[in-house]
């Protein structure tokens, strides 16, 4: 194990921003098997918006290309926190120098270039991951225990919903996720995490139908200064038009046989955040609620019949990640999104330190895994160009 890891962020937007206060918290959490964390650098071509993360995470200095930060002797771990276009070029880059990289998901915007930087990374002396930061969450853990133990028995169907409302004011400036064909709207913004927890709680997916799209904002103004995440900033009177889907939604076949239905919008007023899913099995069924992270809804068809019905289980100690991983590590404390970036981030730091496997987080996911996701997406805008037929996920060769 090296004595130390110099890390920095690529992006200084609202992701890039949960990422950087992820590592300065890392090596906090759990117990204190990881060399020493330097925040050296956040990179961003918006210099403002780079030094501003930099000064209020604790980072040493700021760049304005990827490329300092891959020819930088002090920098040893990347977080690439960028538009999904930019990926492969940068993932590419970091890669040839040498650094560890975990990028944000989706792995890029289209199969081609993600399969060339899982080409890179199988290439790499260093490590490569991708972040799939809801399969942090510890209800989320927890309801994938309950599968994986057979606690809920056989399962039988899922259900899932991602609502946003980021995209309701038809008055918010056009950015880089209202461009690029049908699918890489909410499906690949949302929808990817619905996705990858779909198959994280009910196994793989292996066919998609009912395919169907709809973009009910068909023009946005452009911006006057620059945009980070979702933030409103002034317009002019001119518009581009949005070329994506506001809403999504499909029908999913899991190879254990079971069926699912997932459904995704950037326009359902009144959700800033609306993440829910259950899980229905012969034994009993549970749910979890983004909207009420700290506690998950569990039956089990057990014990006398005029006693049963659904129960909720308030989150603690005895839950995934939680033990060890929090300061008051008690029930009832609370969990949150920004939680699960830190558990991201000691995963890849532990991994990266040369942590054994047994004694750390679960790893974080792989590009194979990451080039999968994104062939189940591209198989529902199949499916929506062809009026909903069935479509089988291609199968990506793990090499």
């Amino acid at each position: 194990m090296s004595d130390s890891l110099g890390v920095a962020v690529i992006g200084a937007g609202m992701a890039g921003r949960a990422h950087a206060a992820a590592y300065r918290s890392a090596s906090t959490v759990y117990a204190s098997t990881l060399p020493e964390i330097r925040l050296v650098s956040i990179g961003d071509v918006n210099p403002a918006f780079g030094d501003a993360a930099a000064r209020r995470f604790g980072y040493e200095r700021t760049d304005q290309s990827w490329q300092a930060i891959a020819e930088a002797d002090d920098i040893d771990v990347v977080s690439v926190v960028i538009a999904n276009h930019l990926h492969r070029e940068v993932v590419e880059g970091l890669l040839a120098a040498g650094k560890h990289v975990l990028c944000e998901k989706p792995l890029s915007d289209t199969i081609a270039d993600a399969e060339a930087m899982a080409a890179a990374a199988r290439e790499a002396s260093s490590i490569a991951r991708i972040g799939f930061t809801f399969r942090r969450a510890p209800g989320v853990a927890f309801v994938r225990d309950l599968v994986q133990s057979g606690e809920l028995g056989e399962v039988l169907h899922f259900r899932g919903r991602y609502w946003a409302d980021y995209s309701c004011d038809p008055m918010a400036p056009i950015t880089w996720r209202y461009k690029g064909p049908m699918g890489s709207g909410a499906l690949a913004d949302v929808g990817s995490h619905l996705s990858y927890i779909a198959e994280f709680i009910a196994g793989e997916v292996i066919e998609v139908s009912g395919g169907r799209f709809s973009t009910v904002i068909d023009k946005r103004p452009v911006p006057l200064e620059a945009t980070v995440g979702h933030g409103h900033v002034a317009v002019s009177d001119r518009f581009e038009p949005v070329e994506n889907d506001d809403y999504a939604a499909f029908t999913a076949g899991f190879a254990n046989g079971a069926s699912g239905s997932i459904e995704v919008s950037r326009v359902a007023a009144g959700h800033p955040n609306g993440l829910a899913f259950e899980i229905f099995g012969t034994k009993g069924s549970a749910s979890w609620d983004q909207e009420r992270p700290s506690e998950v809804s569990l039956f089990t068809a057990d014990g006398d019949p005029t006693h049963r019905g659904a129960r909720q289980v308030i989150l603690g100690p005895s839950h995934p990640y939680i033990a060890g991983g929090y300061p008051m590590d008690a029930p009832g404390i609370g969990v949150g999104q920004n939680d699960g970036f830190v558990f991201q981030a000691r995963s890849f730091l532990e991994e990266v330190a040369g942590v054994p496997e047994d004694q750390s987080l679960p790893r974080c996911a792989t590009f194979h895994e990451g080039i999968h996701s994104m062939r189940m997406l591209e198989a529902v805008a199949e499916s929506a160009r062809n009026a909903g037929a069935a479509v089988t996920v291609e199968k990506e060769s793990a090499r």
